[in-house]
C-alpha cells in the first residue's frame, strides 16, 4: 500500500511538473505572438513610424528577397565563425579554470591579470588582433575567443572554488586524490555553472564575430549592414531624417 501511494504521488508530481513546463513554453510563445501582432498593427495604423522601427511583414519580405541573394551563404559564414569561436572559448576556458583550481599558487598569481584582461575593451583590440593573426576568418575567430574566454575562466573557476568544502573534506578523509575530487565532486557540482556559462558565451561569441566582420570580413551578416547604409539616401526623401540616419550609420 505504501509503495502504491508513493507511486501515485510521484505520478502526480511528474504531471504537475510537465504541466508547469508546458505552461511556461506556451506563455513565452504567446508573448512573442502578441508582441509581433501589436507591432504590425501599430505600424499599419501609423502610430509608430515603420521606416524607423520597420514592421514584421516588411521584414519577412526583405528576408525572402535576401534569401535569393546570398543571405544563407553569409548566415552560414557567421554561424561557422561563431560556433568555432564559442567552442574554442568554452574548451580553453574550462581547461584553464581546471589548471587554476588545481594550483592555488597559479590561481593567486593569475587573478589580477584575469581581472585586467576582463576589463579591457576587446573590440578596440581588433586592429591589433588583425596585425597578429592576419586579416581573415582567423582574426574574426580570435576576436570571438578573446571576448568569451576570460568570462568563461572566471565563471567556471568561481564555481569550482565555491564547491561545498564539506564534501571535499569528507572525500579527503577517505584518501581521495585531487583528480578524484575534481571528477567526482567538483565537476558534477558545477554542471549548472557550465550550462550558464555556455548560455552567456554564445551571445558574447556572436558579438565578437560581428565586430570582427566589421573590420576584415568580405562575407557574413555585416555585409547587409553595408547594403542598408548604402540604401539610406535613396530610401529617404526629406532632409533632416536623411542627415540624422547617415550620421547615425557613420557613427556605427
Amino acid at each position: 500500500m505504501q509503495k502504491k501511494n508513493n507511486s501515485i504521488e510521484r505520478k502526480q508530481y511528474l504531471k504537475r511538473k510537465t504541466i508547469t513546463k508546458v505552461s511556461i513554453f506556451l506563455t513565452q510563445i504567446t508573448i512573442v505572438i502578441l508582441f509581433i501582432a501589436l507591432w504590425e498593427i501599430l505600424a499599419n495604423k501609423g502610430i509608430i513610424d515603420s521606416f524607423i522601427t520597420s514592421q514584421p511583414s516588411r521584414m519577412l519580405k526583405t528576408f525572402m528577397n535576401l534569401s535569393q541573394n546570398g543571405l544563407l551563404k553569409h548566415l552560414g559564414v557567421t554561424c561557422y565563425e561563431t560556433i568555432v569561436g564559442f567552442l574554442s572559448g568554452a574548451i580553453l576556458g574550462v581547461i584553464i579554470a581546471i589548471i587554476l583550481w588545481w594550483s592555488k599558487f597559479l590561481s593567486k598569481v593569475a587573478e589580477p591579470f584575469l581581472v585586467v584582461l576582463n576589463s579591457l575593451p576587446k573590440i578596440a583590440l581588433g586592429p591589433v588582433i588583425i596585425i597578429w593573426v592576419g586579416a581573415g576568418t582567423s582574426a574574426i575567430i580570435v576576436m570571438a575567443l578573446a571576448i568569451s574566454l576570460i568570462v568563461t575562466i572566471l565563471e567556471i573557476l568561481n564555481g569550482f572554488l565555491n564547491t561545498e568544502e564539506e564534501k571535499i573534506k569528507m572525500a579527503r578523509t577517505f584518501n581521495a586524490s585531487k583528480f578524484q575530487i575534481l571528477t567526482k565532486i567538483v565537476i558534477p557540482a558545477n554542471i549548472s555553472t557550465f550550462i550558464n556559462s555556455l548560455k552567456v558565451n554564445i551571445g558574447l561569441s556572436l558579438v565578437g564575430v560581428i565586430s570582427g566582420e566589421f573590420l576584415v570580413s568580405k562575407a557574413g551578416l555585416r555585409i547587409f549592414n553595408s547594403i542598408w547604409r548604402a540604401s539610406i539616401p535613396t530610401r529617404l526623401s526629406y532632409g533632416k531624417r536623411c542627415n540624422t540616419f547617415i550620421s547615425c550609420s557613420n557613427y556605427v
